[in-house]
């Protein structure tokens, strides 16, 4: 435990210094090497071709995966966005791919490819509500039957109630809107955003 707290202070302490020498640059840096961007030039593309904001694709990623891309969940998650494979299988039925495998997940490419293409669908899915995304990312992570559920449950034209349950949704969709607003401050040019 003593080790733990000495390495937290030397880390505080070696931050706070970069920070000092270095003023807005260091911290920049600082907040680059806490959220990184990999793989922009497929983020870019697929955010485009499924007419997402690109700051939100990242931001799902690194709630998602922290940007590696082999990363697996305790409930079988697989890749940067985090694909149940039954889920990147209907995926992959409904946009013409064929012999789907879950290690094709494994691909940045195509991970993100069916990711994106799901946020869109649930996005749709919601189509014509002023929270359509918030809901689409709350499907996202908490799976559609149940946000369809807190929709039918919410009152009509009021804010979505998230059950105590599904503390970890709501908490998610902080932590994404938070992601996607550090996303578009440190990397818009890498995201296709004009300076």
């Amino acid at each position: 435990m003593k080790r733990f707290i000495l390495i937290a202070c030397g880390l505080a302490l070696a931050a706070a210094a970069l920070y000092g020498i270095f003023g807005n640059k260091g911290r920049e840096l600082l907040e680059r090497s806490e959220y990184p961007l990999r793989y922009s030039a497929i983020v870019r593309t697929h955010a485009r071709n499924y007419d997402l904001d690109p700051a939100l694709l990242a931001a799902v990623i690194y709630s998602e995966s922290r940007f590696r891309a082999h990363v697996r969940s305790a409930r079988g998650a697989i890749g940067l966005m985090q694909l149940l494979p039954s889920t990147a299988e209907g995926i992959a039925t409904r946009t013409g791919g064929t012999k789907f495998r879950p290690s094709d997940l494994d691909d940045p490419e195509l991970n993100v490819r069916y990711g994106a293409w799901y946020l869109r669908h649930l996005r749709q899915h919601y189509a014509g509500r002023s929270d359509a995304m918030q809901l689409a990312l709350a499907a996202y992570n908490a799976g559609l039957a149940n946000v369809d559920s807190w929709v039918a449950n919410s009152p009509q034209g009021g804010s979505l109630r998230i059950p105590s349950a599904f503390a970890e949704t709501r908490a998610y969709l902080n932590g994404v809107e938070h992601a996607r607003s550090v996303y578009r401050r440190l990397y818009p040019s890498e995201l296709g955003f004009p300076k």
